[in-house]
């Protein structure tokens, strides 16, 4: 394996990879001021940092763009995803999700139902919210309400939703959601998601919507029966942080997962850190950042995700001091 120089090193920033759905929305344009252009169906996913068979992230910028991802883990192995990681799959799939209508009812299997089912990976995901419109919803988890069996009386029609925990969307709250957790996204949201490195995803519901051929979409109900952990009924919610300071403020949102850590950082000022032997993802919330070293930073524009690779060392992020800027910061 060739090893990286560490003179060589910098923050990553990588092309997005848009996704069309048939629920995507706007907010992508209109708050982000991407400039995307209009397919068919719309854009409902930005897939920032992902590493599986049919995309894969390529570098953006600097010396190494066009370079794509599990080139340079298989090149430079430690020194870009640390040791932990060498000769696998980049761990983490970093997105962003625009919904302009409400995403489908859904699950994730854990370790325990993938060895059940074949070709599935299990999956753990946070999302936190970046920006949502007036009445959007979360719907996370099931209610003290549900029993298994109402639960899938009417887990095909809009009844279903009154068995949910139902949350007011709120920028700045997240979520974690276990393998095993029910979950939908309501319209009017625009979501961070960090996750495993999975695509297994399990329909339930799809609240009666078709098509443009007036066909629905295929639902996974039996896979999803192995996976739903109906005896779990404890709020994923993780309340986000009021108010601002005149300091840089670190709230950890997840830091007992073995998949990922996950901190809100509130920045008044420049924020010294260093990434030794572990990957650092950083996103930018709020306002565009600088990520790097007094020679050699890179702009990371609000809503995008840059990747400092675990070799770096010594780094600092800089942001408008005139306000507060949000970053969100993820590792293994």
């Amino acid at each position: 394996m060739i090893k990286m120089e560490q003179e060589n090193l910098y923050p990553l920033l990588f092309k997005p990879i848009y996704k069309s759905v048939i629920w995507g929305g706007d907010m992508l344009n209109s708050y982000l001021h991407r400039k995307l252009h209009k397919p068919e169906l719309p854009i409902g996913e930005a897939w920032e940092i992902v590493d599986r068979d049919k995309d894969v992230s390529v570098v953006e910028s600097g010396s190494l763009a066009g370079k794509s991802l599990r080139t340079l883990i298989e090149t430079y192995g430690s020194d870009l995803v640390g040791q932990k990681n060498v000769n696998k799959r980049f761990p983490l799939l970093v997105k962003i999700i625009d919904a302009g209508q409400r995403l489908s009812l859904q699950v994730h299997p854990d370790e325990a139902a993938c060895k059940k089912i074949i070709g599935a990976e299990p999956k753990n995901e946070m999302w936190y919210v970046i920006a949502s419109k007036k009445d959007a919803k979360i719907f996370v988890g099931i209610n003290s309400k549900a029993t298994k069996r109402n639960f899938m009386d009417s887990y095909n029609s809009l009844d279903i939703e009154k068995y949910l925990q139902a949350y007011k969307s709120v920028p700045g709250d997240a979520y974690f959601i276990t393998s095993g957790t029910v979950h939908a996204i309501g319209e009017g949201n625009l979501l961070l998601e960090i996750q495993q490195n999975s695509d297994t995803t399990y329909r339930i519901s799809d609240w009666s919507r078709v098509d443009a051929d007036g066909k629905p979409r295929e639902l996974h109900i039996k896979n999803a029966l192995e996976s739903i952990h109906f005896a779990k009924r404890v709020s994923s919610k993780i309340t986000g942080v009021s108010g601002a300071a005149g300091h840089n403020r670190k709230y950890p949102i997840i830091n007992n997962c073995p998949f990922f850590q996950v901190d809100d950082l509130k920045l008044a000022t420049k924020w010294d850190d260093k990434a030794a032997g572990n990957f650092h993802i950083l996103t930018a919330i709020t306002d565009n950042i600088c990520v790097g070293k007094r020679d050699n930073l890179v702009e990371v524009k609000k809503g995008r995700s840059c990747l400092v690779p675990a070799a770096f060392g010594d780094y600092s992020i800089v942001v408008d001091e005139t306000k507060e800027t949000t970053v969100i910061k993820s590792q293994i």
